[in-house]
């Protein structure tokens, strides 16, 4: 009886065992290794494989917490993952599906890495005649570097067993998803036209096409395929477009100093979820990848102010319209009161004249912002990373100005007249001086409004991302403010009327105010000598002179025709004292040094007794922080008069001195005197277009705290001991 039924039960067990070898045999099977610092194993797509067909197989690495592994570009230092494949005859493995790295900065070194758990695939061909039914082995040599604070070379063999089977194999149950999604998360072309130009020290990569239209491009990064094509640790400064974006990027070797430069450009663009491989060739940057400015800042970094990214059109116009009226009290308008001050005692008790004269100013003001919107949204659609203030940033510009200001102080001083003051420019013969007040408007906004006041810096920071019509509203409402005092000055008879009769006195005071022009163009002509050197200083001081020279001969010529006298000699030599001085100023401007930033000069300026402040980068903040030092950042220009005037006033002094060294700080200077396209970037990362900017950063980590844009030692202190206590 027992025989019988082991009898009768053992084609069962028969069916069983075949199964489960059939089982066995239909699935992928791979043994982990440990290297050491990683888990590395061969995980495949599919549970088999069928003949002629591609199956992806990727090497697997779980990398231990602290510790990473390299793309296939390491970036500073590193080495990448290398397999050698071991295949059976007619099996082909072809290149690995590289992932988007990650950024690993290690002191001054940018490294691009990958952290956790990643996988690489490798498409594998079958043959055609690859025999269904069997099982075969995949082996693979694998090396990596894997580094922490230091770096060990690591290796492994893994193998894979797959079945060959009939018809289409099924997903793996365990990693068929994972290796589907790590495909289809690689990097891969999308269509996007890439161009790439060198702009003096700076690398244009402009890049458009629809997947990058509407796109978030705050976190755009291009990873080069080359390790030499570029420098790895700068900032990448984006600018938007509405067809795409152009980022700044920093030459390499291959650029630099190679003798064969590059023909293309190729790597990975990286955005806040996507990637695309990209492959540049040289060309024009086009209008559509810039001009929209750099994404909005992230509004976890605008600590301590309202900044620009987080505004609507009608709240920044308000804004704009408050910094303007605000901007009246800043440092960088003072020069400029003496023309004001000149004009409203000119037609004190003529209220009908006075009004006239008001609108004539406004118009000057409104005009001349608009007219340098206009140009800063031009500039900036071009490809430009420029900001506002930009027209001060050329020196030819900053020449012409000083010579202006010399012209004007000089007329303010009788040496010659323009109609019957300097109010006069442009005016008829009944004198009403409405040429004058506009151009005292005009020039009070090339002058003084570069600066940045309250309010105005996160109005003018969202205006830099808008189209063209909302940035352009913006600025206007920026003028009416900046013109509004003096236009209700020029409104209100009864504030006027305080002042004494028209007499001598005037005279005497349209003389007096003149020095504080004088005061503009020496300042500007300082100005100049930080932008270019001794050199074309020196060409700026003879022009001078020759302008003065010609101001007096046009003078000597006024008085000589009143007389009925002649006055040919006189205009003529004027003349041509006018047309040496401007031939002097532009030998200086083409004697002045390519582009030489004054903060990379030297590697330490004095800004104050005792204080140092060394050059800034981004780099350098993340270092120091990382050294567990408090980092103040002082974004500033020789132009910005408010920014002088902080510096000498609340950042020196030996309470200063003494406070930095009890929090440990370190005062870094981003000097925007000239063109810089990373500090541009800073500056519209943190919603602002032009300086001053102040920022402190708390030691180890962290994001900075933005301080007004007047300053005072006590608030300075404040801040920096407040970031030490972390």
């Amino acid at each position: 009886m027992p025989l019988r039924r082991l009898f009768a039960v053992l084609p069962a067990l028969v069916i069983l065992l075949c199964a489960g070898a059939m089982g066995l045999g239909g699935t992928a099977k791979a043994d982990p290794v440990q290297t050491g610092h990683i888990e590395v194993e061969l995980v495949s797509q599919e549970a088999g494989v069928a003949p002629g067909s591609t199956v992806y197989v990727a090497l697997r690495q779980k990398i231990q917490p602290g510790w990473h592994t390299y793309w296939r570009n390491p970036g500073d230092a590193g080495d990448a993952t290398r397999i050698v494949w071991t295949l059976p005859a007619g099996w082909t493995a072809g290149d690995i599906v590289w992932p988007t790295p990650e950024k690993s900065r290690v002191g001054p070194l940018l490294d691009f890495a990958y952290t956790g758990e990643v996988l690489l695939p490798v498409p594998i061909s079958v043959p055609a005649d690859a025999q269904v039914g069997s099982v075969v082995t995949l082996r693979a040599a694998a090396a990596f570097l894997v580094c922490e604070q230091v770096c060990v070379p690591e290796d492994a063999v893994v193998t894979l067993t797959l079945p060959v089977v009939a018809g289409v194999p099924g997903a793996d149950p365990k990693w068929g998803t994972k290796v589907a999604e790590t495909l289809a998360k690689a990097p891969k072309p999308a269509g996007l036209k890439a161009v790439f130009e060198l702009q003096g020290s700076v690398l244009k990569l402009a890049v458009t096409g629809a997947p990058l239209k509407g796109a978030d491009l705050s976190g755009a990064f291009f990873y080069p395929y080359s390790g030499k094509v570029i420098e790895h640790p700068p900032e990448q400064a984006i600018e938007r477009g509405p067809e795409g974006l152009t980022l700044s990027l920093t030459p390499g070797y291959d650029f630099t100093q190679a003798e064969a430069k590059p023909t293309e450009l190729a790597g990975v663009l990286a955005l806040n979820g996507a990637a695309y491989e990209i492959t540049a060739t040289p060309g024009a940057i086009p209008a559509g990848a810039g001009g929209l400015g750099a994404p909005p800042a992230a509004p976890a970094k605008a600590h301590g102010s309202a900044e620009g990214a987080s505004l609507g059109l009608p709240l920044a116009v308000a804004f704009a319209f408050l910094g303007g009226l605000i901007l009246n009290l800043m440092p960088c308008v003072f020069p400029i009161l003496s023309m004001k001050a000149a004009s409203l005692t000119a037609h004190a008790h003529d209220a009908g004249r006075t009004r006239v004269q008001g609108l004539a100013f406004l118009a000057g003001v409104v005009v001349t912002f608009l007219v340098l919107a206009g140009l800063l949204i031009a500039v900036r659609a071009g490809g430009a990373a420029v900001g506002w203030g930009f027209q001060l940033q050329s020196p030819a510009v900053v020449a012409g100005l000083a010579l202006l200001m010399l012209l004007v102080a000089l007329n303010m001083s009788g040496v010659f007249e323009v109609g019957a003051s300097v109010q006069g420019v442009a005016s008829d013969a009944s004198g009403s001086g409405l040429g004058g007040s506009f151009l005292t408007g005009a020039l009070a906004v090339v002058v003084a409004a570069p600066c940045t006041a309250p309010f105005m810096a996160g109005a003018l920071g969202f205006a830099l991302t808008q189209p063209p019509l909302a940035s352009l509203l913006v600025f206007l409402g920026l003028a009416l403010g900046f013109a509004a005092p003096f236009v209700l000055l020029a409104f209100i008879p009864g504030l006027l009327a305080r002042l004494p009769r028209p007499g001598p006195w005037m005279d005497v005071l349209k003389k007096g105010l003149a020095f504080p022009m004088y005061a503009t163009a020496a300042w500007l002509a300082w100005v100049y000598s930080q932008q270019t050197g001794s050199i074309p200083l020196a060409a700026l001081l003879a022009a001078s002179v020759l302008v003065a020279f010609a101001a007096w001969l046009y003078g000597l010529a006024q008085a000589r025709r009143i007389e009925g006298k002649g006055a040919a000699v006189p205009f003529v030599l004027a003349a041509l004292s006018l047309v040496a001085a401007l031939a002097l100023v532009v030998a200086g401007v083409r004697a002045a040094p390519a582009a030489s930033a004054p903060a990379a000069a030297s590697a330490e300026a004095a800004a104050g007794p005792g204080l140092a402040s060394e050059p800034w980068s981004p780099e350098k903040v993340k270092a120091l922080q990382a050294q567990g030092k408090v980092v103040m950042v002082d974004f500033t220009a020789d132009w910005c008069v408010t920014c002088k005037v902080n510096e000498g006033t609340a950042l020196k002094g030996q309470r200063l001195v003494d406070a930095f060294k009890a929090s440990d700080a370190v005062l870094l200077r981003a000097d925007w005197t000239r063109r810089d396209a990373t500090i541009a970037a800073a500056l519209a990362e943190h919603g602002r277009a032009g300086v001053p900017l102040y920022l402190v950063y708390p030691k180890g980590a962290g994001e900075p705290v933005i301080l007004p844009q007047l300053l005072t030692e006590g608030l300075v202190i404040e801040a920096v001991e407040t970031a030490a206590k972390g």
